[in-house]
C-alpha cells in the first residue's frame, strides 16, 4: 500500500536534506583536510651513503672555484676505485681529473708543486698505506713549507683517501696512520664517521690554505646516513678543529673517529638497558684536537674511555690521555682513563684473528665496566 502523496512529499524533503548534510559534511571533510596541510609537512630526511657524500663535496667545490683539481690512480675514467669520484671527469673533463700512473711519489709531488703555484689540488691515494711512498712529499714539502717560509708560501692540498684496516687485506693494507700523521706540525688531519662529517669537513679541507689529509674509511663508503637539507645545500661545512657530541650521557666519556664512533654508540644502546648512560664524543678532526670539547665531557661524566682502530703505542688515544693528564679535567676523574685499541700486531689475514685484532662492541662494553667498577 503507498504512503499518501502528502507523506512521500516529506520522505523526499527528508532525503533531499540529508544528502545535502552528507555533501556539506564532505566539503567540511575536505576543507579540515586542506587545514591539516599534509602536503606541508616536512619530508623525511633523505639517506646518503659516506660515497656519495664524498662525491657532492668534490662536485660542489669542483664547480665553485676552478683551482680545484682531483689526480690519482683510476680516478677519471674508471670513476674512481671506490667509485667516490663517480662522474667527475665525464662533467669536468681531463684537466680537472686526472689519472696518474703508479707512483705515489710522483703525483703526490706534481700536486705538492701545483698547490705552492697556486691550484689546490686534491690527490687521492688508492689507501694511505702507499701513501708511505710518498711520505718526504707529504712531510717535507707539503708540512714544513709554509713554517720554513716565513708563511709566505701557503699549500693549500688536500691528501684524501681510506683509512685504517678494511676486510680481508693482511698486514700491508690495514694501518691506522691518525696517529702518524697527527704528529706532525704543519698538517690538519681530518677523520669523518658519517655522511654529514664526510661531506662538511672535505669542503672545509679543499677550501683550507694548509696542507690536509683527509681519513677515509672503506668499511664505511657504501654505509647510508640520515642528512638534512641544510647539510646537503652547497654552502654547508663543517668546521676544522671542532668535535661534535653524538650521544648525551652521565656516567662516562667514550671519544671516537671514524668507524668506531658507530662502534661507541651501539655500546652505548647496550648498557643503556643497564642504566649506564654514555656521552659519546665523535673527535672528526684529529689534528687541532678539540681538548676543551672532550674536557668538558670529562667533567660531566668523571670517567674516560677512548676508542679506535690504531695501535695502542703512541696512539691517538694515548694523547688523550696525556692532554687530560696534564689539564683541569684530570681533577674530576673518578677512575683512571682507558683505552680500547686495535692488537699491537700487523693485522692477521685469516678473518677470525683479524675481528680479534680490531675494537668490537664487546671490548667496548669490558672496558666501560671495568673503568665504572663493575
Amino acid at each position: 500500500m503507498l504512503a499518501p502523496p502528502s507523506n512521500r512529499r516529506k520522505d523526499r524533503f527528508k532525503m533531499a536534506l540529508s544528502v545535502k548534510s552528507v555533501l556539506r559534511s564532505g566539503r567540511n571533510a575536505v576543507s579540515i583536510l586542506r587545514r591539516r596541510a599534509f602536503h606541508r609537512s616536512a619530508p623525511a630526511a633523505v639517506q646518503v651513503t659516506v660515497r656519495d657524500a664524498l662525491n657532492q663535496a668534490l662536485d660542489e667545490e669542483l664547480e665553485r672555484d676552478e683551482r680545484v683539481f682531483l689526480l690519482g690512480e683510476e680516478v677519471a675514467q674508471y670513476d674512481g676505485a671506490y667509485k667516490v669520484s663517480r662522474g667527475l671527469w665525464k662533467k669536468y673533463g681531463d684537466k680537472r681529473i686526472i689519472d696518474t700512473p703508479i707512483s705515489e711519489m710522483g703525483f703526490t709531488g706534481i700536486a705538492v708543486g701545483a698547490a705552492m703555484a697556486g691550484l689546490r689540488p686534491i690527490c687521492e691515494f688508492m689507501t694511505f698505506n702507499f701513501s708511505m711512498q710518498a711520505i718526504d712529499q707529504v712531510i717535507n714539502s707539503a708540512a714544513k713549507t709554509y713554517y720554513m717560509s716565513a708563511g709566505l708560501q701557503a699549500v693549500p692540498i688536500v691528501f684524501r683517501g681510506p683509512n685504517g684496516s678494511s676486510a680481508g687485506v693482511a698486514a700491508q693494507h690495514s694501518q691506522c696512520f691518525a696517529a702518524w700523521y697527527a704528529h706532525c706540525p704543519g698538517l690538519k688531519v681530518v677523520s669523518p664517521w658519517n655522511s654529514e662529517d664526510a661531506k662538511g669537513l672535505l669542503k672545509s679541507a679543499i677550501r683550507d690554505d694548509n696542507p690536509v689529509v683527509f681519513l677515509e674509511n672503506e668499511l664505511m663508503y657504501g654505509v647510508p646516513f640520515e642528512m638534512s637539507d641544510e647539510a646537503q645545500s652547497k654552502d654547508f661545512t663543517v668546521p676544522i678543529g671542532k668535535a661534535k657530541v653524538e650521544r648525551q650521557g652521565s656516567h662516562v666519556t667514550l671519544v671516537s673517529h671514524s668507524r668506531y664512533v658507530g662502534h661507541c654508540l651501539d655500546a652505548a644502546a647496550v648498557l643503556a638497558k643497564e642504566g649506564i648512560e654514555c656521552e659519546v664524543v665523535n673527535l672528526r678532526t684529529i689534528r687541532p684536537m678539540d681538548v676543551e670539547s672532550i674536557e668538558a665531557s670529562v667533567m660531566k661524566t668523571n670517567h674516560l674511555v677512548t676508542v679506535e682502530g690504531g695501535w695502542p703505542q703512541f696512539g691517538v688515544g694515548a694523547e688523550i690521555c696525556a692532554r687530560i693528564m696534564e689539564g683541569p679535567a684530570f681533577n674530576y676523574l673518578d677512575a683512571p682513563a682507558t683505552r680500547v685499541t686495535g692488537v699491537d700486531i700487523p693485522m692477521p689475514y685469516a678473518k677470525i684473528l683479524e675481528d680479534n685484532s680490531v675494537p668490537q662492541i664487546k671490548d667496548i662494553i669490558f672496558s666501560i665496566k671495568k673503568t665504572l667498577n663493575m
